[in-house]
């Protein structure tokens, strides 16, 4: 495991300063007085998620699935991340790409909902056990723009608006030591299976970011804010840490949060993703 482990951060690692050194080569504003920023990063938090497939077996059942995993890289199948911006005076578009491909992380079936009549009846798992995994796949697309508030050399606000697309493939297998029957005992889930749904997700989002500069050096700390949403959807991220400035650009070692929820019956009923970002940002 700890030979995979470290093959696997080598391989990230690799690639953001492959994908970084094009750009370390520019470094001018340019004529038309735009500037740009590019900033490839490593972000592998952990994941918490409800989510709910509706009728994998037993009529109307269905299964809510709880993944918490700490240790993404070791399940780590493919990942890319890179966020940019391009600024005129005050003014200013920004965007944020992540895909990430977890394979089987260790899940847990908590319940199965029997739905015959005006409401859910639940049923608890607890007392069945067994096991389950849960792999996702998907894509986090954001795109804004926004107005520089407050634009010093030794602190910065942005205000910005815009939208994030969530796009995700989940898919979860089980195998309990018993099937889970209904109160009336007209339907049953089955004691193995699985099943994989996929989701889109589009929301607006408003917020704020910028840096504080510590005293006279060139360490500061960048912070960033967000949320959205709509009657049943909601989103919301925030970001925090230190990052050093260069010449060319700077580098930074952030923790972010990002959460998803729905209060009805689509896949996904929740999803938080938390942990430490290293990225190199390239101006030019």
């Amino acid at each position: 495991m700890k030979k995979k482990f470290g093959f696997k951060f080598a391989t990230v690692v690799l690639a953001i300063a492959g994908s970084a050194l094009p750009c370390s080569a520019i470094s001018q504003e340019t004529a038309s007085g735009w500037k740009f920023s590019v900033m490839p990063y490593v972000w592998l938090p952990g994941i918490k998620a409800d989510v709910k497939y509706g009728p994998p077996s037993g009529g109307s059942a269905s299964a809510n699935v709880s993944a918490d995993e700490s240790d993404v890289l070791s399940n780590l199948q493919m990942a890319f991340m890179i966020a940019g911006e391009a600024r005129k005076g005050q003014w200013f578009i920004a965007t944020d790409y992540m895909y990430l491909d977890l394979g089987k992380v260790d899940s847990k079936v908590k319940s199965v909902d029997f739905n015959p009549g005006s409401g859910p009846i639940n049923v608890s798992t607890t007392q069945v056990g067994g096991s389950s995994d849960s792999s996702f796949k998907g894509s986090i697309w954001s795109l804004a723009g926004g107005y520089a508030v407050i634009n010093d050399p030794s602190v910065s606000l942005d205000l910005l608006a815009g939208i994030r697309y969530l796009g995700l493939e989940a898919s979860s297998q089980w195998d309990l030591n018993a099937a889970v029957t209904s109160p009336s005992g007209t339907q049953t889930f089955n004691r193995a299976g699985n099943v994989k749904k996929t989701t889109d997700v589009t929301t607006l989002i408003i917020g704020a970011k910028g840096r504080f500069k510590l005293g006279q050096s060139d360490w500061f700390i960048p912070y960033y804010a967000d949320f959205g949403g709509d009657g049943s959807t909601y989103t919301w991220q925030v970001a925090s840490g230190l990052g050093y400035g260069f010449k060319w650009g700077d580098v930074r070692l952030d923790y972010r949060h990002l959460a998803y929820g729905h209060d009805n019956d689509k896949l996904l009923q929740k999803i938080e993703l938390g942990g430490f970002a290293l990225g190199a940002n390239f101006r030019f």
